[in-house]
């Protein structure tokens, strides 16, 4: 029951959020079936425990905690890859760091969806959900180092491959004008 005595219409609140809920769980998973089952997850959680929502203006941030901690859930399940099996090239990273208007949105989704789960989740934290770095690390029961490190590490490797396919871009448009 929410604070104003109205019963919180678990169809209104899927309607106000779904889009916002459906493009975070695409961030942290990368994959359109993967971000549509979770998202259809977050709001059977939801209905089945809508009695925890008090304030309705609260609802978005409830159900990024449902979706975060399912998609925690789901990647506890997998198997981690050992750090040895990362190749990261470091002469690859270039010297000039483009503007946000050069960067492709398309390019930008698909470097995210390549971040391990664990950097992915960090990223979309701070950046879409706007957490500080004290509510990450106390969201996921996590040493704020460990998040600072996380965080540090997925803009390196996102750098890394935004650059990398601009500059084999690069290359094959110069190739096709040599012609």
């Amino acid at each position: 029951m929410a604070d104003d005595g109205a019963a919180i219409d678990i169809a209104q609140i899927v309607a106000e959020h779904h889009q916002s809920v459906y493009r975070y769980a695409y961030w942290l998973t990368g994959s359109v079936p993967d971000a549509e089952d979770l998202t259809q997850q977050v709001f059977l959680v939801a209905q089945q425990k809508l009695a925890q929502l008090r304030k309705r203006e609260a609802a978005r941030g409830w159900l990024f905690a449902i979706l975060r901690n399912g998609f925690l859930k789901i990647r506890q399940q997998h198997r981690a890859l050992s750090a040895g099996s990362l190749q990261l090239d470091i002469e690859s990273i270039p010297e000039k760091v483009p503007s946000r208007e050069e960067i492709d949105r398309e390019r930008l989704e698909q470097a995210l969806a390549e971040l391990p789960a664990k950097h992915r989740l960090v990223v979309t934290m701070f950046y879409y959900e706007g957490c500080s770095y004290r509510q990450i690390a106390e969201r996921l029961k996590l040493p704020i180092g460990t998040v600072m490190s996380r965080l540090a590490r997925a803009k390196g490797r996102l750098r890394q491959n935004l650059f990398q396919r601009q500059s084999h871009e690069d290359v094959c448009q110069q190739q096709s004008t040599a012609k």
